[in-house]
């Protein structure tokens, strides 16, 4: 009866563990998708990704990609991202960082904030940029 318990144990906290992993894989596409779209000059696939709150800021494509192409130049066109450390800090709910080339060469990090929505999908919620002279992982 204990090994039966411990046998079970084991695999809600492995399941748990997964569901981590896929809630951070989901999160990951999705910078990924928005990253991808902002290279291509795909406003409305770019603005797709933005969480409610976001959009309530920049409630139009334009206003948004403004913002995104004044204020997040290594964002807008990266020569290169990687993921970086990522945390998650309720259920739904991802702060993920991206170590970024930016068009200028330098490095930069940028850290996102990703909510999980009523269907499922996640969305950036908010995106903080700095420069950095070393990135760690």
């Amino acid at each position: 009866m204990r090994r039966a318990f411990f046998g079970f144990a084991f695999v809600m906290l492995a399941s748990s563990a997964f569901a981590g992993d896929a809630e951070v894989k989901a999160g990951q596409a999705v910078i990924d998708g928005q990253l991808k779209a902002l290279i291509a000059n795909d406003g409305a696939k770019a603005y797709s990704f933005a969480a409610p709150n976001v959009k309530q800021v920049f409630p139009t494509i334009d206003a948004f990609m403004d913002m995104v192409t004044n204020g997040y130049p290594p964002v807008r066109r990266p020569q290169s991202y990687s993921f970086g450390k990522v945390e998650q800090t309720g259920p739904g709910s991802i702060i993920q960082q991206v170590l970024i080339v930016g068009p200028d060469g330098k490095d930069y990090e940028a850290v996102y904030t990703l909510q999980q929505q009523p269907d499922g999908t996640f969305q950036i919620t908010g995106c903080s940029l700095r420069a950095s002279n070393s990135l760690s992982t």
